[in-house]
């Protein structure tokens, strides 16, 4: 992909080496220095380094706001953008949904943390559409990567740090570490102070919690009828109402509320006031039928289920899940053992199984399930959920995890038409 640029010896900026020539120049990333020497053999004009790139495009003329964390980067982002378009900001926002602009949807989802010149390229675009704020989701990849090089960050947000990405990192505590690394600088961050493994440079540092003393900290709340309290900031004690449910929603929506007023001159009150017109992110707790009460939900870690299904935790539940191929395998073992923990009966299917076995991939989550006595096992996922339908009785609640909003299902590198809420909505309608 090539980006054209004004005003430059050159016309052109791409991270491809075989685009480039002489009216073309390279630009220089981690994932790329290999081909420099390819670059320079089909005559690009030059060699840019991502700091350069940044400058090229002017882009120190937006305030980027950062967020990473094993579980709520988007529903946190989400929330942020929400809010600062309802405070009458103009803002953008990628990550995993896609890249948002102005309360549009731009293009479609793509990795969470695109390129450096893809982002840098929707940057571009966002100032061309006026936005002061950019807000985009970091992975652990794109940190690791140095997808995000170059990038001036206003804000850098920690929302927690589970076990995740196993695969990729090789071990938790690299995993920790590259998280960590991303607040290692003198940038404004805000950090859980709940979370222990949480390390950061304490200049222009602030936090929030619900626990400890945070800069932003939760005096009371309630979960009941979604998620409410009171934000306590110095000596200003503000109340705010969402429509959001779970305990861990609750860290989402302060790391939202504490952001948006670090960033801007906005009252906390005003803010408080816009955070009842945030209704959620869709497959994040979506609310597929009311009655029966059919829940899907993202949660595809340990740590993310265990929060979900503990938001649950006065209901009687039946959780349809399964785990992601060619990933961490770690964490399969621990996913059955959540489920098997706090739910009533136990559906174990299929997710994207990829180029792995899917009945191995189950093999794997059961042997965390010590009774098995109140556990259905299907590789069909639509079989699953069929099931888990039809045994429902009373008041129990049906959640379906893993896919969230995911419309297909990744079977060794087809992308098959799968959508959980639709397969519950189809379902519900044969009963």
């Amino acid at each position: 992909m090539k980006i054209e640029i004004q005003d430059q010896p050159y016309r052109y900026i791409s991270e491809n080496s075989s685009e480039c020539d002489a009216e073309c120049a390279f630009l220089l990333t981690k994932q790329n220095e290999k081909y420099k020497d390819d670059a320079l053999s089909r005559g690009a004009h030059s060699i840019l380094t991502p700091k350069e790139c940044w400058r090229l495009f002017g882009l120190d003329r937006l305030c980027v706001i950062g967020i990473t964390g094993t579980n709520g980067k988007t529903t946190t982002a989400s929330a942020i953008y929400s809010l600062l378009l309802d405070l009458g900001h103009k803002a953008a926002m990628q990550g995993t949904r896609g890249f948002f602009m102005n309360d549009a949807p731009v293009e479609g989802k793509t990795l969470t943390t695109p390129t450096v010149l893809n982002t840098y390229r929707h940057m571009a675009h966002a100032i061309a559409s006026g936005c002061e704020y950019f807000v985009m989701e970091v992975s652990s990849h794109a940190i690791e990567q140095e997808r995000i090089a170059g990038i001036e960050f206003g804000l850098k947000i920690l929302t927690n740090i589970t076990q995740d990405h196993l695969d990729y990192h090789n071990s938790i505590d690299e995993y920790i570490r590259i998280k960590n690394l991303f607040f290692a600088d003198e940038t404004k961050k805000l950090i859980n102070k709940d979370e222990p493994r949480a390390q950061f440079n304490i200049k222009n540092a602030f936090t929030y919690g619900v626990e400890n003393p945070a800069t932003y900290k939760i005096l009371a709340y309630s979960l009941n009828n979604g998620v409410s309290g009171v934000l306590k900031h110095f000596e200003e004690h503000v109340p705010f109402v969402t429509s959001l449910h779970g305990f861990f929603n609750l860290y989402n929506i302060t790391a939202a509320f504490a952001a948006v007023h670090l960033v801007t001159n906005e009252t906390l009150e005003k803010i408080a006031d816009a955070l009842e017109n945030f209704g959620g992110v869709s497959g994040r707790m979506e609310v597929v039928s009311e009655s029966p009460l059919v829940i899907v939900d993202f949660a595809h870690t340990p740590d993310g289920m265990e929060q979900v299904l503990n938001a649950l935790k006065e209901k009687e539940v039946l959780v349809v899940f399964g785990a992601g191929g060619d990933r961490d395998r770690t964490k399969r073992p621990m996913m059955g053992r959540v489920a098997s923990a706090y739910a009533k009966k136990v559906y174990v299917t299929s997710d994207n199984p990829r180029f792995e076995d899917p009945d191995a991939i189950i093999e794997d989550i059961l042997t965390g399930i010590e009774d098995r006595s109140n556990v259905y096992v299907d590789v069909n996922r639509r079989n699953a959920i069929a099931q888990a339908i039809k045994d429902r009785s009373g008041d129990e609640v049906i959640l379906i995890l893993g896919k969230g909003d995911e419309t297909s299902q990744i079977i060794y590198d087809q992308h098959l038409p799968f959508d959980d809420r639709v397969v519950a909505k189809e379902l519900l309608k044969e009963l």
